[in-house]
């Protein structure tokens, strides 16, 4: 059972405020302060540091940090299992929306088919969603497009995938464009905010001193089919995984926008909590998902 101290110090860690973690786990501020203390006395160490008036996290507490999301979550998962009245093959776990949507159907359907009493509970979120989720321990693991920080997670990667700009087939520009500045003065489809698909698109901006921000008009859209019918509708234009398009770009009802500074490919990547107790049993899965 995860000591008291220990869950105080991580819903410290999730609000980065002393007062909102008592409010939270209903005990005092100095009892929180208590328990902190505790715990850096315990490991001879600092946890948090302020910069300015913000409260942040030691190396140490980085650490210690990870290291006790992954027993809360082994606890969870042991939990459930405890609980079980029979031997069941269940596997409880997330995929982001491109996953989801172009992946996970044949690759589900080839395990059931494999492995017909398995029980198995998938959630489509994005890539920051699903992170919440491991560390909440509600699910097992994921299968991620997005960026995540290796310190805390580990992985196997499933796949990399071609990132590319398409629209419409019937898209005309004013002028054929060459370079990704020559489409700021298109509408850009873009996914909501903690998705993986949209990151991929923001670092590369960001390297090159860039930002979505600098396209004239930006629709934001929850939904890749949604932004698939729009793009084919049009109504502007997108940036998305080749995979996620491709029976659309063989069908001619987008086309890829060929651009001179724009090869992007990334990871698809299956990732559970560093360390887990149940790493094995995680790649098993991995490895029956490949079959």
């Amino acid at each position: 059972m995860l000591d008291f101290r220990m869950e105080t110090f991580l819903t410290v860690c999730q609000f980065m405020n002393f007062t909102r973690a008592s409010e939270k786990l209903n005990i005092t501020q100095p009892a929180v302060s208590q328990h902190i203390h505790f715990l850096e006395k315990h490991y001879h160490t600092k946890l948090f540091r302020y910069e300015g008036k913000r409260l942040r996290l030691t190396g140490a507490g980085e650490i210690l940090r990870n290291a006790s999301l992954t027993m809360m979550h082994d606890e969870l998962s042991m939990q459930s299992e405890m609980m079980k009245t029979e031997e069941k093959d269940e596997i409880r776990f997330g995929a982001t929306r491109t996953v989801g949507d172009v992946l996970m159907g044949k690759i589900l359907a080839k395990y059931v088919r494999r492995y017909p009493d398995a029980h198995i509970q998938m959630i489509v979120e994005n890539t920051q969603g699903l992170l919440r989720c491991l560390d909440e321990g509600t699910i097992d693991f994921a299968l991620v497009e997005g960026f995540f920080q290796k310190s805390g997670y580990d992985h196997q990667t499933y796949s990399d995938e071609k990132y590319i700009a398409v629209c419409g087939s019937d898209r005309c520009f004013q002028e054929e464009p060459v370079r990704i500045e020559d489409l700021f003065r298109e509408r850009l489809l873009l996914r909501e905010s903690g998705s993986g698909t949209r990151e991929v698109l923001e670092r590369f901006l960001d390297a090159q001193n860039l930002s979505v921000h600098d396209f004239d008009c930006i629709m934001e859209v929850g939904s890749l089919q949604t932004i698939r019918e729009l793009a084919k509708a049009g109504c502007g234009i997108t940036f998305l995984y080749e995979t996620a398009v491709r029976k659309e770009l063989a069908e001619g009802s987008l086309i890829q926008i060929p651009l001179a500074d724009f090869h992007i490919s990334h990871e698809f990547n299956f990732i559970w909590r560093k360390g887990s107790i149940y790493a094995d049993r995680y790649r098993e899965i991995f490895r029956r998902f490949l079959e």
